[in-house]
């Protein structure tokens, strides 16, 4: 075989090899001919111009960044730990590749100073109680600074709030207190409704004098079901005559008292 043919295929495979590029599902591939953008290439075989061209593949994958602990103060001056987490993902290749030098690493910077900036404009209650609008502010905040990079923030997370051992003892000294009070006005509304149910109550019985036979009655059941006493049931009837006798007796002893003083 003439060596010359096989030397231009070896050249021919050489070049071949130079010119194709692979850019996978997952990425995008940055096109520049002589150091100027031509364009960004899709997923799937390409073909460059060797030593003209150059491609670099940039993941457009979801990144999950971790906000390491950061110690913040918050407005109304109470030092606190938290935590974040923070995803996004590269929409535009050409500009994440273009506009920054490492577009990670800006966003993860953009993403420290917007949480210590947000939180340090924000009180304790309204971090703990209102956590979901914090997040979606600081969502906000960092996408429009990585927007122009070509990165899209989709998620930011405040993970865990770490509280100073005092002012975990004060919030529960406080929560505390609050739900004695919150029973005590429990239990004042229980007496007023019972207080107010038994005048009632008292209200029928009087207005209806068979209503308080039939609770004497149920009162005795109530008693007897104990099976431990005697009861002798006394009719109401009976009872009435005593009072009534016994009211008598105690007016004429009250009308004979000035007599035996004026003698």
């Amino acid at each position: 075989m003439n060596p010359m043919w096989i030397a231009v295929a070896v050249l021919a495979v050489v070049i071949f090899g130079l010119a194709v590029r692979i850019v996978r599902q997952y990425e995008g591939g940055v096109m520049l001919r002589f150091g100027r953008l031509v364009g960004v290439r899709a997923p799937g075989l390409n073909l460059i111009i060797p030593v003209a061209d150059r491609m670099f593949r940039i993941d457009t994958r979801t990144v999950t960044l971790t906000v390491e602990p950061q110690e913040v103060i918050t407005r109304d001056n109470v030092t606190i730990k938290v935590d974040a987490v923070v995803y996004f993902a590269v929409v535009d290749p050409a500009k994440a590749f273009l506009q920054v030098v490492d577009y990670v690493k800006a966003t993860s910077q953009i993403a420290l100073t917007t949480l210590r900036s947000v939180l340090g404009q924000s009180e304790l209650d309204e971090l703990l109680a209102h956590r979901e609008k914090i997040n979606r502010t600081l969502q906000q905040i960092i996408d429009e600074h990585t927007e122009p990079w070509g990165v899209k923030v989709s998620v930011v997370e405040v993970k865990d709030v770490l509280l100073p051992e005092g002012m975990q003892r004060a919030m529960a000294k406080q929560a505390e207190a609050e739900r004695e009070k919150r029973a005590k006005v429990i239990l004042a509304d229980g007496e007023y409704l019972a207080a107010e149910t038994l005048g009632k109550a008292a209200h029928i019985i009087r207005s209806e004098p068979p209503a308080l036979q039939l609770r004497y009655l149920q009162t005795l059941a109530e008693i007897a079901g104990e099976r431990n006493s005697t009861i002798i049931p006394i009719p109401l009837e009976v009872l009435d005559t005593l009072r009534g006798a016994l009211a008598g007796a105690g007016h004429n002893r009250e009308d004979r008292a000035p007599m035996a003083r004026e003698g």
